[in-house]
């Protein structure tokens, strides 16, 4: 749609479709987050991320980063966007995940010259 207004002229800008955010509750623009769908598998309904944005169902958005799938789980979110009981223990980080396991004895290697070209 475009406006002419005293000779100048105004292009609309189109708006963008608004979800909210199953963990922090905000709505924001739905390029802003990612779309979870449920897989059943083994019995269980288990969230997968819809990265296409194509899978078939009812769908939940969540903003891609860790403190709003912590929040979504904690508050039992998924079982509530999707309305139906989830298995989120495959979504847990475990504690000791984020323990860094790098020693301070192999931080640092030294790399020798293939061949004496590069001195």
């Amino acid at each position: 749609m475009v406006i002419l207004l005293r000779e100048k002229i105004y292009v609309s800008v189109q708006q963008q479709p608004q979800r909210t955010c199953i963990g922090c509750r905000k709505v924001v623009d739905q390029i802003e987050l990612q779309r979870w769908v449920l897989e059943h598998a083994d019995g269980h309904a288990v969230p997968v991320l819809d990265s296409t944005r194509r899978l078939s169902g009812r769908g939940a958005w969540l903003h891609p980063v860790p403190e709003c799938a912590e929040r979504a789980i904690k508050r039992g979110a998924f079982a509530r966007s999707f309305r139906t009981k989830v298995d989120v223990s495959s979504l847990a980080v475990a504690p000791e995940a984020k323990v860094r396991t790098q020693t301070r004895e192999n931080t640092f290697t030294i790399v020798q010259p293939e061949s004496g070209s590069e001195i």
